[in-house]
Order: structure tokens, then sequence, then C-alpha cells
């Protein structure tokens, strides 16, 4: 299907196509559909547009990866295929390496999701050979690598899993999580909540990160807290839906 620009729905409708293209070349497994479509009913909820709380958790999140001594950049199959181009900038950016995570693992798509990164330019990409295992996880997304996910101090988790988001935060990394939906357990558990739609929180952040890196303040970090941020976000979101009807 060829959506025209002139659609008032383009660019939804473009992302939905990009995940359907990844399910049909064995990028995404099925069940990312479902899970697109529950983050885009949150994202009509805050008019399809960053939050005021979104900016501001995305310069707390620039400050605390260019202070990071080891950040790693988790992918899985929808965030390849709706943001490769932003991730790919980003690591090259901060030194990331990106690091092939998935919930539906088969040899077959990590091999698949590789080689559509190094088409499109990454160069530092893990997840093909996981020597370690991620603590009190019991599937798939145990699998990490020790010169990644395993080792690495800071990790943007977009469109995480709730279960390895807290994994990751009681074996103590600091973790920043993309998601629509603040109530969700990724959400509630992370360092730092990017409640945005991806597409527009990873250039945002890597707009923040080049800004953090010509002028660092870190004092950002000591004030922010997410919880709060979060409830900012749920208020702005509610203030948009009154305004709407």
């Amino acid at each position: 299907m060829v959506v025209p620009k002139s659609h008032p729905r383009y660019e939804s409708l473009r992302k939905r196509e990009l995940i359907l293209d990844g399910i049909r070349d064995g990028l995404v497994a099925e069940a990312g559909a479902i899970a697109h479509g529950r983050g885009e009913a949150f994202d009509y909820m805050m008019g399809e547009k960053t939050l005021p709380s979104a900016q501001i958790a995305s310069i707390a999140a620039a400050a605390l990866l260019v202070q990071a001594e080891r950040p790693v950049i988790s992918v899985n199959g929808n965030t390849a295929v709706l943001a490769a181009p932003w991730i790919i900038q980003l690591s090259e950016l901060l030194n990331a390496p990106l690091e092939i995570n998935l919930f539906y693992r088969t040899d077959d798509r990590i091999r698949k999701l590789t080689q559509f990164l190094e088409d499109r330019g990454a160069k530092n990409i893990l997840g093909a050979k996981p020597d370690r295992e991620i603590p009190g996880i019991d599937h798939a997304r145990a699998l990490c690598c020790d010169e990644g996910i395993y080792s690495a101090d800071v990790i943007l988790v977009p469109l995480e899993d709730g279960d390895r988001a807290k994994a990751l935060v009681d074996m103590g990394k600091k973790t920043i999580v993309v998601d629509l939906n603040p109530l969700s357990r990724s959400s509630r558990t992370a360092t730092i909540t990017l409640v945005d739609e991806l597409t527009r929180a990873i250039p945002l952040l890597i707009e923040n990160v080049k800004a953090q890196m010509d002028d660092p303040d870190l004092r950002i970090l000591t004030d922010f807290d997410n919880l709060e941020n979060m409830g900012a976000a749920v208020r702005e979101m509610s203030l948009f839906l009154s305004d709407a009807l």
C-alpha cells in the first residue's frame, strides 16, 4: 500500500506500513503490530506531539547518556524498522553499541536485523553471540552480551518489556525508556522515562545529547524526579483530552 502524503493520517499509516513490512521481512514479530497499535492509542491522547514533560525528560536523559561510562542502546524489531537512522546516529554520537535483544528470538531474526542495521550504516552491533544472562528473567530477553548490556552502566531501552526493565534496574543499571504509556511497568521502573513516540523522542534526544556535549549541565539529574515527571505527563494528556471534547 502506498500512502499519499495528502492523507490526514499519513505519518500514522506510514509507520503502520513499516511495521507490517517488518513482519513480512522477518524483522518484527507479529506481536509487534499489537504493541505498536497500543502505543498509538496513547499518542492520540497527547495530540500526537511531544509534551512539555517529555522535553524535560529528554534533557535529563541526554545528560545521563553523556556522563555514562558504558552506554548501550538496546534494539528490538519495532525500534529498528521505525527509527534505524536515528538510533544509528545516536550510537555513533555516544560511541555506544547497538545490542539486538528480542523476546521472540530466533537466529534468523537476529541475522536479518543485524543486516538491516548494517545496510543503514551501523558499525557496532551486538547480540548475535550472547555470552551472559540477565538474572531474574526466564525468557530469551535474558540473553545479552558481556561487552554490551551486561556491563553497561546506562542503557537506552526503547519499547521495552517491563520485566527486563525491572531486572536491569535490579542489576544496578540506569535505564532510559521510551514508552507512550506512562502507566506501564517499564515507565514506572525506569530511571528516566520519555513518554513520547519513538520517532519524535530519538531525534529530540540526539539534539539534547549534542547540546549536553557542547555545554554540559548535569544539575538537571539532581533535580529530575521520574515519577513526578510522569505524573505531569498524565496531567498533560488529561488536559488535552478535556480540551478536545
